[in-house]
């Protein structure tokens, strides 16, 4: 007896849903038809399948309206209706007792989150990220307590964190709130959650101290996103005990004070040689990298293993850069940009042999520019711009394919190449022309800054 149907990743099938193709005395347990084209809405013949468990229908060229029967399906123990033009309500979704997987993400679903979905408490997985849902968290996600990933980012959310949040099983692994309108402090309850690996906060309204008990109790995490938020005082001290560390993020805050010298301490940006050759077999591009280095992508399924990632740009940080950074040889992007950090830039930065991205613009570092630099050989996008920085720029390797001359803008006492101003006569200032040349080329440089480091990957690799 028929009890399977899969068609997924047939990008070159196309179904006409009139066709009742699939009799009613033939009922199925799993219907796999993602990455099809799916033409005129659900299929018809899917509602009088009432024994199905698995159906999978993501990437199907799916729009419009969820239909009534679909919360007739009360065996589901996994729906997947992510990827297409689904727009309503989350109402008519079939939220039974038994439903484990959810991925509605990427959609354009409207309203608020049922408070019908806490039925299911035997969530595993529920996605519904990237969507256009309203309104608060119900109080009763408690219910979830054996959920392992919640994905509730780019939506429209708001409002505080239930404290009931700490109340769901410590056996949450993922929390993705990103990208919405929450606002208030950081719940304590959150501290109950010890076996997270990836809390992402961004792009909040989030304001307070950063929480201790973050580097105290969340010891597992591998990704810590706090950034474009209103999180003000110190770094805290006890993220140095977040071990696991492949990605910290708190950038385009009101942070204030130094910056830990104990982040010298993060062993897992010191050495990813184990996750480099696992998710490398993934095919994981060097565009993946690149975009999570920079912050375009939130999918970290299969780079967070790999990317190594530290970013405190855009806060008021001060004092100098701690030389115990220059310890992390696997940190692949560094950005200190826009502080008030001083000093000079530590001459063991040529430690960091794995660096492709280096961003210490718009500070006051003043001294030389370290040789060291020269043995970056990853080195594929720089910015030194904005500082006192004084001095011959190095030559040699890496940095001889850095010919931007506004990677050093700002820095009127540095001389040499890409500058034009001479070493040997270092009173001579650059022509009218050049200053206006700079100009264009600062204007171009946020364009093209990351772009830059796939060359530099490329070659690495």
């Amino acid at each position: 007896m028929l009890l399977s149907l899969d068609t997924s990743a047939n990008h070159k099938l196309i179904f006409n849903v009139s066709h009742e193709w699939i009799p009613p005395f033939i009922q199925l347990k799993t219907v796999q038809l993602s990455s099809c084209k799916i033409l005129n809405g659900f299929p018809h013949w899917l509602q009088n399948q009432r024994k199905l468990e698995r159906l999978e229908l993501s990437n199907a060229s799916l729009y419009g309206l969820l239909p009534t029967w679909l919360q007739n399906m009360s065996m589901l123990l996994t729906l997947d209706l992510s990827h297409n033009k689904l727009i309503g309500s989350l109402i008519h979704l079939p939220f039974s007792e038994h439903t484990e997987i959810l991925l509605l993400q990427d959609n354009h679903f409207n309203g608020s989150i049922p408070r019908s979905l806490c039925r299911s408490r035997w969530f595993d997985i529920l996605d519904v990220s990237g969507n256009q849902l309203s309104g608060n968290i119900p109080d009763c996600v408690e219910n979830l307590q054996y959920i392992r990933m919640l994905i509730l980012g780019s939506n429209g959310l708001s409002g505080v964190i239930p404290s009931s949040f700490g109340n769901i099983a410590s056996s949450l692994q993922w929390l993705k709130l990103n990208d919405n309108n929450f606002n208030g402090q950081i719940p304590q309850n959150l501290r109950n959650l010890t076996s997270l690996e990836v809390l992402d906060l961004g792009n909040n309204e989030f304001s307070g101290n950063i929480p201790k008990w973050i580097g105290e109790n969340l010891t597992y995490l591998v990704v810590l996103r706090l950034h474009k938020n209103n999180f003000t005082g110190d770094i805290p001290h006890s993220l140095c005990k977040c071990s696991h560390l492949h990605i910290l993020d708190i950038a385009h805050n009101n942070l204030t004070g130094s910056i830990p010298h104990c982040f010298g301490e993060l062993s897992a940006m010191n050495n990813v040689t184990e996750y480099f050759q696992q998710d490398y077999e993934k095919n994981v591009t060097v565009v993946d990298l690149i975009q999570v280095i920079k912050g375009i992508t939130l999918d970290y399924t299969t780079t967070m293993g790999l990317v190594v990632n530290m970013d405190l740009s855009s806060n008021k940080l001060t004092g100098e850069i701690p030389v115990e950074l220059t310890a992390l040889a696997s940190l692949m992007g560094l950005n200190l940009s826009h502080n008030h950090l001083s000093g000079s830039i530590p001459d063991s930065i040529g430690n960091m042999k794995a660096l492709t991205s280096l961003d210490f613009s718009d500070n006051q570092l003043n001294g030389t520019i370290p040789p060291s630099m020269a043995a970056l050989n990853f080195l594929s996008s720089m910015n030194l711009s904005h500082n006192n920085l004084s001095g011959s720029i190095p030559t040699g390797n890496q940095l001889r394919t850095l010919i931007d001359p506004s990677i050093y803008a700002g820095n009127k006492d540095l001389c040499g190449a890409p500058l034009p101003n001479n070493c040997s006569n270092p009173e001579n200032p650059p022509a009218t022309t050049n200053k206006i040349k700079y100009k264009k080329a600062n204007g171009q440089r946020n364009v093209w800054f990351y772009l830059d480091i796939t060359c530099g990957f490329a070659t690495g690799f």
